[in-house]
Formats: C-alpha cells, sequence, structure tokens
C-alpha cells in the first residue's frame, strides 16, 4: 500500500518507447542507400557522391542519400516538364482522385511516418503523431477539394508550369505537403528539394507516390545542400520558385531569379512576439508559452520566443513559467512521455549554444529547466532571457532553439511598439480575457498569422506566411492556391515594343521646338505630403509633345524626392485605418472632379501623346469608369472567415501593405496612371507614384483634382523624373513595403534585385504591354489582390 502511495506522490514516468522495428526494417532494406525520385523511379545511388543522414537523439546513422548533380536536376525539370501537358489538361476531379488516394495512404501508414519522422528529425513522437502527420494527410484532402474545385473557383487562371520548391529541416513532412498538394491540386508538376538533413520522409513519400500510380514526372525529388537547391531555383525551365528557410538563404533566392519571370513565394524566418495582459488566464499564458517556445525543440518559424509580459504581473507569471519548466521532459524522441526532443543536428545544438552565450556575454540573465540530459544526441534545455534590452542579439537573431526571451511592458501601446520592434513579421500569440484589447492588438501588430488565446495552430484551411522580412505569399487556403496560379491575361501578354531611349536633360536646348509663343510659362512640381514641391536637386526637363515640341517642364525627381515622399506617406498611416465606406466616398469624389476638366485632359492628352481627339476622349471615358469600379470595390472586397478548427474563427483580414511605389509606362499616361494607383489607395495603402517620364504634365494637372476631392495628405505623393531611376530608389528603400513597375524588361529585373534589401513584394510586368483599355487587363481582382496582404487571426470561444 505504502508503495503505491510514494507511486501516486511522485508521478514519475516510467519508458514509454514507440517501436521502431518497422521503420529499422525500411532502412535495411535500403541499406545502399537512396537515390533520387524522377519521372516515377529511384535513380539508386551508383555513380554518386552520397551523405549521411543521422538521428540526432544518439548520433547514429539511418541511412545514406545521394547527392544531387546538375545533371540529376535537369533529368528532374526536364521529366516535370514532359509530364506537365497531360496532367494540367486533366480534369479537376481526376487530379483530385490522386490526392485523395495519397491523404489515404498516409493516413494508412501515419504510424510508420511518425516514427521516421522523429527518428529523422529528432521531434518527440507524441508531436508527429498528433500534429505534424495528421496536418499532412489534412493539406492533401483539403488540395483534393481544390482540385475538384479550381476551374469553377478560379475562372481565368491556369497552372504556373513546372515548380521548384526547396523546404527546410523542422517540419520535413508537412512542409513537402505545403508545397506539394497546392502545386498538384492546381495542375503544375514539381520538382523538390528535401532539407539534407532530414529527406528520408520525403523517399517514403515519393513511395507513396508511386503506390497510388501518379503519372511519372508529376513530382520529383533531388536530394541535396544548398547548391542542389540553387541549381534548382536557377534552372531555366523552372517557371515557379516556392521556398521556405532562412531569410537570408530566401534573399540569395530572390536575388538570383531576378528577371527571369518565375514566380517566387517567400516563407522565411520569425521572431514572433507572445504578448501577455494583466487580465490573462495565466496559467493557460504558461502553458502558451510551453507550445509556443518548446513545441518542436524551438525549431519553428514562427515560435513565440519574444515573451512580452504586463508588468504588474511579471514576477507571478516568470515564477509559474520556472515551477511549469521543471516538469519538462527531454530525452528519447521515440519516448511517448517527452516533451522535449533534440534539436536537429550537432551543428544546430552548437549554434544555439553560440547565440545563449552571446546573451549571456550581453548582461542577460538565462534560466534553464534543471533537467539532466541524455549523454549522447543533440539535446539543449530549454531556458528564457531576462534582463535583455529589444536591441540585444539574443532578443534580435532567430535563435531556432528552445530558448526565449522576456521582457516587461506597461501599457497596450508600449506592447505593440516592442512587438513590432523587428524586422520579421511572421506571427503573433496575444493572451487577454479582454476581446476588445486582443483583437485591437491584433489589428495593430505586425505579422501574417495571429493567435489569439492559443498559439501554433495551424490548419490546411487558413492561409499562412508573414509581413516585412518574414517573406510575402501564403501557404494554405484559397490564398496558398493562388500562388501556383497565374491569370490567364498574363500568360498572354505580347513583348512591348522597344522604347526609344529617353535621356532627361536639365540643361536648357536652344535648338528645341517651342509649341506656342505667348503662353504663360507650365512648369509642374513634385507633388508631396498633399502639397507641390520643388524637385531637391533644383533641376527641371523638358516635356515634348509628339511633334518633339516643347510644351512644358517637369521636375527631375531625385533619391531625397523619394525620400521625402516616403516620409510623407509613413506619415499617413491614417488611410489605412479609415472606413472602406470613406475611402469610396473619396474616390468618388475624385472622379466627380476630375469629370469637371475633361476639356482640359483631353486636350493635354493630344497635345503629349499625338493621338486624336477620339483616342484622348476614349482614354478619358474609361479612366473614369476605372476610378468608380475602384471606388465600388473599396467597401466590397473583403476578407473572410475560414473554416479550420471546431470552437474557433479563424478571420482572413485584407490589410493594406502600407507604403508602396507605383512605377507608370509612358503609354496611355492617364489610364495607366489610374489604373495602377487607385487599386492601391482604394485597399488602404499609400502611393509614390512615378508617372510617365514622357509626359509627366498629365499626373502634374492631377494634383489640383487631389487637393479638390479630400484625399488626405501623404495618401498620393507623385515625383517625376526618369523612371528607372526613381523605381531603383523605391527599389532600395526599406520603408517602401511594396513596390508594382511597368517599364522595360531590364527595369524590371533591376527592380526585383534591388528590393531584396528588405524583401518588398514586386509585381513587374517584364517588359510585357498590357493593353490599359481592356477591363481584363487594365483593372479587376488581380489587381485588389495584390494591394494587400492576408493576416490570419485565430480567435476560441467557448468556456
Amino acid at each position: 500500500m505504502g508503495q503505491i502511495k510514494d507511486i501516486l506522490r511522485t508521478m514519475e514516468y516510467g519508458p514509454a518507447p514507440e517501436s521502431n522495428t518497422d521503420v529499422k526494417h525500411w532502412l535495411e532494406l535500403n541499406s545502399k542507400g537512396f537515390g533520387h525520385f524522377i519521372s516515377g523511379k529511384f535513380t539508386g545511388v551508383e555513380g554518386h557522391k552520397t551523405f549521411a543522414v543521422i538521428n540526432p537523439a544518439n548520433d547514429a546513422v539511418l541511412a545514406k542519400v545521394a547527392h544531387g548533380t546538375a545533371e540529376d536536376v535537369d533529368a528532374a525539370v526536364k521529366a516535370a516538364r514532359s509530364a506537365f501537358g497531360k496532367w494540367s489538361k486533366l480534369p479537376g476531379h481526376e487530379r483530385a482522385k490522386y490526392l485523395y488516394a495519397i491523404a489515404r495512404h498516409i493516413q494508412k501508414r501515419e504510424r510508420f511516418f511518425s516514427v521516421l519522422e522523429t527518428m529523422d528529425n529528432g521531434k518527440p513522437i507524441r508531436e508527429t503523431r498528433d500534429i505534424d502527420i495528421p496536418l499532412v494527410a489534412r493539406h492533401f484532402y483539403h488540395n483534393a477539394g481544390w482540385a475538384e474545385m479550381v476551374e469553377t473557383e478560379f475562372e481565368g487562371f491556369s497552372p504556373v508550369g513546372v515548380c521548384g520548391q526547396v523546404i527546410p529541416w523542422n517540419f520535413p513532412l508537412l512542409m513537402l505537403a505545403w508545397k506539394i498538394a497546392p502545386a498538384l491540386a492546381a495542375g503544375n508538376t514539381v520538382v523538390l528539394k528535401p532539407a539534407e538533413l532530414t529527406p528520408l520522409t520525403a523517399i517514403a513519400f515519393a513511395e507513396v507516390c508511386h503506390e497510388v500510380g501518379l503519372p511519372a514526372g508529376v513530382v520529383n525529388i533531388v536530394h541535396g545542400d544548398g547548391e542542389t537547391g540553387a541549381l534548382i531555383c536557377g534552372h531555366d525551365d523552372i517557371d515557379k520558385v516556392a521556398f521556405t528557410g532562412s531569410t537570408e538563404v530566401g534573399r540569395i533566392i530572390r536575388e538570383q531569379i531576378a528577371g527571369s519571370e518565375k514566380k517566387l513565394s517567400l516563407e522565411l524566418g520569425g521572431k514572433s512576439p507572445f504578448i501577455v495582459f494583466e487580465d490573462a488566464d495565466m496559467d493557460g499564458a504558461v502553458e502558451g508559452v510551453v507550445d509556443a517556445i518548446w513545441f518542436n525543440q524551438g525549431e519553428v518559424c514562427c515560435a513565440g520566443s519574444r515573451i512580452l509580459v504586463q508588468e504588474g504581473i511579471a514576477p507571478r507569471f516568470y515564477d509559474k513559467l520556472r515551477k511549469r519548466m521543471e516538469t519538462l521532459r527531454v530525452g528519447d524522441p521515440l519516448d511517448k512521455t517527452m516533451d522535449i526532443g533534440a534539436l536537429v543536428s550537432a551543428g544546430q545544438l552548437k549554434r544555439v549554444s553560440a547565440l545563449v552565450e552571446q546573451g549571456k556575454v550581453e548582461g542577460g540573465t538565462l534560466w534553464q529547466a534543471p533537467i539532466k540530459l541524455p549523454s549522447k544526441g543533440s539535446f539543449f534545455a530549454p531556458g528564457f532571457f531576462t534582463d535583455v534590452e529589444p536591441a540585444s542579439t539574443v532578443c534580435e537573431v532567430e535563435i531556432f532553439g528552445p530558448v526565449a526571451t522576456a521582457t516587461t511592458f506597461r501599457t497596450p501601446d508600449e506592447a505593440i511598439a516592442l512587438a513590432n520592434n523587428t524586422k520579421y513579421g511572421l506571427a503573433a500569440s496575444i493572451w487577454s480575457e479582454n476581446i476588445n484589447l486582443a483583437l485591437d492588438m491584433a489589428a495593430r501588430v505586425k505579422a501574417g498569422v495571429v493567435w489569439i488565446n492559443s498559439t501554433n495552430l495551424l490548419d490546411a484551411g487558413a492561409g499562412f506566411g508573414g509581413y516585412r522580412e518574414s517573406g510575402f505569399g501564403r501557404e494554405g487556403g484559397r490564398e496558398g492556391l493562388y500562388e501556383y496560379l497565374t491569370a490567364d491575361w498574363e500568360k498572354r501578354l505580347p513583348p512591348a515594343k522597344t522604347e526609344q531611349p529617353f535621356k532627361s536633360s536639365a540643361a536648357p536646348d536652344g535648338e528645341a521646338k517651342i509649341a506656342t509663343t505667348g503662353t504663360i510659362d507650365r512648369t509642374a512640381k513634385n507633388y508631396v505630403g498633399g502639397k507641390q514641391a520643388r524637385p531637391d536637386g533644383g533641376y527641371s526637363y523638358s516635356v515634348l509633345g509628339k511633334g518633339g515640341q516643347v510644351i512644358g517642364q517637369a521636375g527631375l525627381g531625385n533619391r531625397k524626392d523619394i525620400r521625402n515622399a516616403v516620409e510623407a506617406a509613413a506619415k499617413a498611416g491614417s488611410w489605412g485605418g479609415a472606413t472602406a465606406h470613406n475611402r469610396a466616398q473619396v474616390l468618388y469624389y475624385l472622379g466627380e472632379n476630375l469629370s469637371a476638366r475633361q476639356a482640359e485632359f483631353e486636350a493635354l492628352l493630344v497635345e503629349s501623346t499625338g493621338v486624336s481627339a477620339k483616342a484622348a476622349s476614349e482614354e478619358f471615358a474609361v479612366t473614369l469608369r476605372r476610378i468608380f469600379y475602384y471606388a465600388a470595390q473599396s467597401d466590397k472586397y473583403d476578407g473572410a472567415v475560414h473554416t479550420t478548427k471546431s470552437r474557433h474563427v479563424t478571420l482572413a483580414m485584407n490589410e493594406p501593405w502600407g507604403v508602396m511605389g507605383i512605377v507608370c509606362p509612358d503609354e496611355l499616361p492617364l489610364l495607366s496612371f489610374v489604373s495602377l494607383v487607385l487599386p492601391a489607395i482604394a485597399m488602404g495603402n499609400r502611393v509614390i507614384a512615378v508617372p510617365s517620364t514622357r509626359h509627366p504634365l498629365l499626373a502634374a494637372n492631377l494634383y489640383q483634382v487631389l487637393d479638390t476631392s479630400d484625399v488626405p495628405d501623404g495618401v498620393v505623393n507623385i515625383v517625376t523624373g526618369e523612371r528607372d531611376v526613381l523605381a531603383k530608389t523605391l527599389a532600395d528603400h526599406d520603408e517602401v513595403d511594396a513596390l508594382w513597375y511597368v517599364g522595360s524588361k531590364e527595369g524590371s529585373a533591376m527592380v526585383e534585385k534591388a528590393s531584396c534589401g528588405n524583401l518588398k513584394a514586386t509585381w513587374v510586368n517584364n517588359g510585357r504591354q498590357r493593353d490599359w483599355l481592356s477591363n481584363q487587363q487594365g483593372q479587376g481582382k488581380d489587381y485588389l489582390r495584390r494591394a494587400v496582404q492576408v493576416k490570419n487571426i485565430w480567435v476560441p470561444y467557448g468556456e
């Protein structure tokens, strides 16, 4: 009897190991090593350099895997291209059957996949069994549904083509599902590279593809390190690149493929805030911290690694957290009683240890759970820092291990300032019993995913992705499928006519043709912060009419003019918080005031571009209709409520990017300017617009229209000058959140390459000609979709 009392008092865990017999047998059958999966077949390892796959929990070698070469990548891309024709033309229902079969086969082997993932990655079996593998199946089920409906739900869109996908080691099979399932549902074919540290579940997945009879070449898997990934991303016959990994590598990829016309989505790093208010359920918040930072050993891009606690409850919260940490169990990840497993590799252990030591050197106080770690393997005791500053290394750098930082705040405004004090913007977790406060914070925090009184909730039905240097694009849900589709009108655009070189000159020209004599000189300034402003450099350039005559002067803007415009736009943030109805009223009023000056603008169109009076009248009429279209859309382009987990409302909110740069073409200078600027401001963005270099006076004549139409100061800023010079400055500027460019192919490449500084989202035309008079090409929801980023807010309900 006494023995039972002792057991109940101590509640010590006995070992509860998960059997790995089946996985070990599978590995033994493939003891010669694993090759690539290309065109429906495994290549073997003969003639290939191989690398070892290590079990991080005990340092044992699990397998040898072939290292992909340029020839392997070529073969995989060729197989994918060959398969694309038939696969993309299959009815959606037929693709849905394949995706459903994959989901069912994964479910039938979920324990095998769970054990293999644990041995490959080091995470606890309870996480792979209860979270990762069920989510893998869920993604294939969900995207089987999209395959069934894609032809009706995404009318006017078609698959991108061959997709190159590079995934990380923290969620090996789940990241594979995130990438492959929507790509296949949309009708694309895939060349995927798993992380070199964790390739085994991808190999097992390839066997499932073979088992369900997936057509050869639809899925191809090539193994290797970063060099192999670069070969895939840079391959000339890849149409789309999808990457999940570090911000540093994402920046390299953005620069590598600039100008290639490849579609790109990046899901990158994070340093997510975990905000606890004084009215929060403290015990619930402590458990939230456990799930936020010690889930998957903290090797999670959206880990709540910055704990922000309201000052009044901080001492009690820290005490509760320390007591909870004393009960955490770290050890053999195949033991079902373990909370935390091994870090993915000895190299990752060394990196985490170095960052922790750096935190100590900088004055941080580290508290680690008093846990005896196994003698073998890459284990690290969970802990958190106090006494750190926002600028401390451990507060700024993604540690990617089981270590958090803890700081305090006094007011909600302070909490937001601290939460947003990061270059990242992936996720946030907010804890409060005051739902008004929680939702206000969710709207103000700069993050793509926000969890209220919860953390690390994921579902295939909701988008996942970040702001800022956490990347762009979304995984999951409707917004995730758009990443693997292209608007048909964009695919059909012809190359633009070769532009005649245009070099604006600030020097007087004694031989210039003068349009008329006796008229008052016309010199256009820039328009910044609601006021006309002289160009900073003090230079202007001659604007020529169609016949080469001088019809006026325009300011020759430079980088300081762009700087001033960006500062003005940044101060106009209230525009994004205005009601959609208010924005619609302003746009309708803009159209009303512009219509009153029809004769003036039509005459200027004729004088500037040399078009006929009839063509000028048509351009003006379409411009007015376009303004009314976006006024109408201002309060109708809504978000959504996603169907995800039970007793949760998952809000998909459309939020403006913030400060947008828009670089306009020369053709149809009034209509193209309005067609690009209006969708951006309709969605709540503030704009720095560079109008047509050749015909800037049309945009300059809009200054007074903007003034009289209640457009708030700083919402629309216009800087005239050389298009590509100003575009380069906008692309370089870290306070510009997104950039649209319509110009030459070379200019498009320049914009994409220069944008990698802060990884701003770009939309370029790659030197292709749009028909601005066409409603299909010149307006539409594709413009609106690219003018917003989607924030998913998870709100639980019930007692």
